[in-house]
């Protein structure tokens, strides 16, 4: 006697879903919330361009004042407008991050939109890196971006500009290193991510903290404490600290011996074992960890204002 096969059908296996990686979409949130974020840049490298495009008008008459010049003040007129668009971009960044650090935990607890993220499958710990993430990793790389994008229209420009003029065109080619200066700006702009940390720590611990006036909390207890130790000690301590951390990594990632020659290569620049050992970039890493910590504890305990 025949048996019939009790095997039910083939069944499709099941769908595998894909994580749902919340500190990525907790990012892309942040950037569709804050369009400045991006915008700001693209705005400051269109007003450069724009005015970069109406000097042109000139750029073959100062390229033939080349010969007269020495090799260093050659250097410095060639490259100028490619270090001023790049220094330009960067202000703005920095900007643009220390504003965002401001407003970032503050205004969701002032049109009361914590309720509803709070709601989410979202921790307040992805929630705060995922916004301490935008002016240490997603500004640098708009930063980076938008400059090597800038200076290349530039570059072109300038060549189209230089075609009857040979002189010119090498002296373009030769003293804009391009590839080792975008070696160099990416080195950087890690450098200044890392010597900033702590900064935007403080900025992002003082916005889920105050209740209103958080530029106010920014300026006003430096600026107390500086009188103060000025009035009693005679001393500027405290504000040489303030300094030495907005400033202070150029003097410890860079060779500032070696800028200013002619033709010099960027790459030669670069001291960045020199960097990694100065304590202060691991002592303002140490600072920046603890705000971020005390950040997320802050707004998982604050509520709506």
């Amino acid at each position: 006697m025949n048996t019939q096969s009790d095997e039910l059908p083939d069944s499709p296996a099941p769908e595998v879903l894909s994580p749902t990686r919340p500190l990525f979409w907790s990012i892309r949130r942040e950037l569709w919330e804050n369009r400045s974020i991006y915008i700001a840049p693209v705005v400051v490298a269109s007003i450069f361009l724009f005015g970069f495009l109406i000097s042109c008008i000139g750029l073959n008459r100062r390229m033939r004042t080349l010969p007269t010049l020495d090799l260093m003040k050659q250097h410095q007129l060639v490259v100028r407008p490619y270090d001023t668009a790049a220094f330009m971009i960067l202000l703005t960044g920095f900007l643009v991050g220390v504003f965002y650090c401001l407003d970032a935990l503050q205004s969701e607890r002032r049109d009361r939109s914590i309720l509803f993220w709070k709601s989410l499958p979202v921790s307040d710990r992805t929630t705060v890196l995922s916004k301490a993430s935008i002016p240490l990793v997603v500004l640098p790389l708009l930063v980076l971006t938008i400059t090597v994008a800038l200076q290349i229209v530039m570059m072109m420009v300038s060549t189209l500009v230089l075609l009857g003029n040979s002189p010119g065109l090498i002296a373009l080619w030769s003293e804009v290193k391009f590839v080792q200066t975008t070696l160099a700006m990416v080195y950087g702009l890690i450098v200044i991510a890392l010597w900033h940390a702590p900064i935007y720590g403080w900025l992002l611990l003082l916005s889920a903290w105050a209740k209103r006036s958080v530029l106010l909390w920014v300026v006003l207890p430096p600026l107390v404490i500086s009188i103060f130790e000025k009035m009693v000690f005679h001393t500027t301590h405290f504000g040489l600290l303030l300094k030495d951390r907005l400033i202070g990594f150029f003097k410890e990632a860079f060779d500032a011996s070696t800028q200013g020659h002619a033709a010099i290569n960027p790459l030669n620049e670069l001291t960045p074992g020199n960097y990694l050992l100065t304590p202060g970039l691991w002592i303002g890493l140490l600072f920046a960890a603890a705000f971020f910590a005390a950040a997320i504890r802050l707004r998982r305990n604050r509520e709506p204002m």
